[in-house]
């Protein structure tokens, strides 16, 4: 009973999602996005897609978001706003924290995210843009993810600040204002 009770919610927000989609006007992006990914599927491989392509699409949104945080700290007002206040922010400490940034992202993360070929792989994962999933299982789907690892993030931080593994591990972390 309760199954069945929970299959028709979600058929019915399904149906109420659709139903506000069809009054929504055609994505004018939807074209070109569409034949910017059948070009990328034509002229890459699978395995150059889901680990280079991952690995830039990291890269450029991690930085670009990282840019207005980085700007606001050199001005002079927003310094009200700093968790620190009594800790200054140089260029040498910021240097110090971009060459750190760096190693981190291309030592630790790219083989992480070499293993994105084969998880996509073993749970047959498409890259065909007709199998692409709608825009609101998509918004769900981020949503989601982000809900994960903002937990996972929580957790494994309050984990890193125990005092057997503080010191050797997550000191590093709390170098940088």
């Amino acid at each position: 009973m309760a199954m069945n009770d929970s299959v028709n919610i979600l058929n019915s927000a399904y149906l109420a999602v659709e139903y506000i989609d069809s009054f929504l006007p055609d994505n004018p992006l939807q074209q070109p996005f569409k034949n910017a990914w059948n070009y990328m599927l034509d002229n890459y491989t699978k395995f150059q897609i889901a680990t280079w392509g991952s690995l830039i699409v990291h890269e450029v949104s991690y930085f670009l978001l990282c840019v207005p945080g980085f700007v606001f700290q050199f001005i002079p007002f927003m310094q009200k706003y700093k968790i620190q206040p009594d800790k200054p922010e140089t260029w040498e400490k910021q240097w110090k924290c971009l060459k750190t940034l760096l190693f981190n992202h291309f030592f630790i993360q790219l083989p992480l995210i070499c293993g994105t070929y084969y998880f996509t792989e073993y749970f047959n994962i498409p890259y065909e843009w007709e199998q692409m999933p709608r825009w609101y299982v998509l918004v769900a789907q981020c949503f989601g993810c982000a809900v994960i690892e903002d937990a996972w993030h929580y957790f494994l931080h309050r984990l890193l600040h125990h005092k057997r593994i503080y010191k050797y591990i997550h000191k590093v972390h709390h170098e940088f204002v």
